[in-house]
């Protein structure tokens, strides 16, 4: 997943805390708590780790299927 490297608002670095964050949540902590450890205090860097979401697993069939079909109108 791909986050800013940088917080949008205050301009603090964040990307290098992603990885962390993500393995610690899947160990099944409390997301809240794995942020105070990781010292992500200002509620603006807080929401971009939060509120970020892998969507490439639920793009990716439609952008396929997008190209089999350009692939079928151009062999036409």
């Amino acid at each position: 997943m791909l986050i800013p490297i940088r917080c949008f608002t205050c301009g603090a670095l964040i990307a290098d805390k992603q990885e962390e964050f993500d393995s610690k949540v899947r160990e099944g902590e409390d997301p809240g708590k794995v942020l105070t450890s990781l010292k992500v205090t200002r509620y603006c860097c807080r929401s971009i780790l939060l509120s970020s979401a892998d969507v490439i697993d639920q793009v990716l069939p439609y952008y396929e299927s997008l190209a089999e079909r350009r692939s079928e109108f151009s062999t036409e």
